[in-house]
């Protein structure tokens, strides 16, 4: 899924880009703990360091004073088009003809073998194996001498997922796809503003700092004030000493991964106009509605399954409890590179609470269940602990369709609810009782539309159409890379 983050800040300041954007990309760090990446540029010239790692260990006070300039873009990065190595962390960069670019990804392209097929009749060899490299080489290499330009021709023949932020020598430019897959918010710093403030610049803003970001929760840690959303196929340029402007390159058509609101973003953030630990509060509600159960308390799956639990519990009128313990220096268990470490990662990262889940009835909530794994293993923990039943309430539908804008579920397979049936996932969880939210249930706590968002993972309605060869992408780029 991976975080972005963006800031140019006004004259003056030429010195404060890289660390400000640090900043904001440690509010990121669930979104990506592969690798990490920051580029700034003087004015005259783009300087980029990444590296493997989570971004403490990166982006530290021994290389951010050498990253010196007024404006910056960071990345965090979670793979879906790639291996895991340090070629393919990002940002991105590449000298061009016309131009020298760096670009920060979050999401993924569907047509990436049409892409590589128009770098120079496709015999082009890439630095990395990421859909990132070959859309920054496209746009190094496109004729036209302003970047913006350069973007308005490259991005009708992208399809997929991508928000994007696009570092040259003088600006920051936020992109996001026409369906608007992924998040991206703009702000400003410093904030005097209400948030909300609509895209009419005043006279100040030319004089203010401005940071894109993948969640607002960014914004709050470098002390910037949410202004919008930038729009679906809208790209908003950001350079010093100058108010934003606003380039429609497509046109709006919204579709945004909803599981970003039931799970993967963080619940300080706000998105579509919600809070999303009200939303997540909300929908744990409506599951106590559509799967009630009796039993002797509530408790999350932490830290995630927090604030569907306390709505199960509240609309269930069953005391909420923690249960377990979190270890909060082990990292998601969901994006682990593999099903041993998975595995392992649960008791690494998960431990009950004895004196609370013994001999207690159970009603155990967590955002999802994607391979069953992680599940099967809390469900034993709690029981070896002294549960006498364990109750599962997933707070999202299953999850039958694998993601191909950003999340790295490319094959069926891999999804235990399009291979096993509920009795059959019960069975294998070993739970006393399996319920998951319906999606008239995700709406009806959103209080918004299905036409808002894609619900591909539960529905199987693609928004944007996804080539069969696809369901394989994620190494399709590996034979074009230098020495693979």
């Amino acid at each position: 899924m991976c975080g972005v983050f963006g800031v140019v800040l006004p004259g003056g300041e030429p010195t404060d880009a890289a660390s400000i954007a640090a900043l904001g990309l440690f509010a990121l760090q669930h979104r990506g703990q592969e690798s990490a990446g920051l580029a700034v540029s003087d004015g005259d010239q783009l300087m980029l360091y990444k590296d493997l790692g989570m971004i403490s260990s990166v982006l530290d006070e021994r290389r951010l004073p050498s990253l010196r300039g007024q404006i910056a873009i960071a990345h965090c990065r979670y793979s879906t088009t790639g291996s895991t190595v340090w070629e393919n962390a990002q940002p991105t960069y590449r000298l061009g003809p016309r131009r020298a670019l760096a670009i920060g990804h979050n999401g993924n392209l569907v047509n990436t073998r049409d892409l590589l097929a128009q770098l120079t009749g496709g015999r082009a060899r890439l630095p990395a194996s990421t859909d990132t490299e070959l859309l920054t080489a496209l746009l190094a290499d496109e004729p036209a001498a302003d970047t913006v330009e350069a973007l308005r021709q490259v991005l009708p023949r992208v399809r997929g997922a991508y928000s994007l932020v696009v570092l040259d020598e003088r600006r920051v430019i936020g992109v996001r796809d026409p369906f608007g897959f992924r998040p991206l918010v703009l702000g400003r710093l410093p904030a005097t503003e209400a948030p909300g403030a609509s895209a009419l610049w005043t006279d100040e803003d030319a004089s203010a700092g401005w940071c894109l970001s993948s969640e607002t929760a960014a914004l709050d840690i470098v002390g910037a004030e949410y202004v919008r959303d930038v729009l679906p196929g809208e790209m908003v340029i950001l350079e010093p000493g100058q108010a934003p402007r606003s380039v429609r390159f497509a046109e709006a058509t919204p579709a945004l991964c909803v599981f970003e609101l039931i799970y993967f973003a963080r619940p300080d953030s706000y998105m579509e106009g919600r809070n999303l630990y009200e939303a997540r509060r909300l929908m744990g509600m409506q599951l106590a509605i559509e799967h009630p159960i009796d039993a002797d308390l509530v408790m999350p799956v932490p830290d995630t399954g927090a604030p569907a639990a306390a709505g199960y519990a509240e609309g269930s009128g069953l005391p909420y409890r923690e249960g377990m313990y979190r270890n909060r220096y082990a990292g998601r268990t969901f994006i682990q590179p593999s099903a041993g470490l998975r595995h392992r990662g649960v008791t690494i990262k998960l431990n009950p609470l004895r004196e609370v889940v013994n001999g207690k009835r159970l009603i155990v909530v967590d955002d999802s269940i994607v391979r069953g794994t992680t599940t099967k293993r809390i469900v034993e923990l709690l029981r070896k602990a002294g549960a006498t039943e364990v109750h599962v309430r997933i707070s999202a539908p299953p999850i039958y369709h694998p993601c191909f804008y950003g999340i790295d579920t490319s094959v069926e397979t891999e999804l235990i609810a399009a291979t096993h049936s509920e009795p059959e996932i019960q069975e294998f969880i070993g739970a006393d009782s399996l319920g998951y939210l319906s999606i008239r249930g995700v709406l009806a706590a959103l209080e918004l539309p299905y036409e808002r968002f894609c619900f591909a993972c539960f529905d199987g309605h693609y928004p944007e159409p996804v080539p069969y060869d696809a369901k394989s992408r994620k190494f399709m780029l590996e034979e074009a890379v230098v020495g693979r």
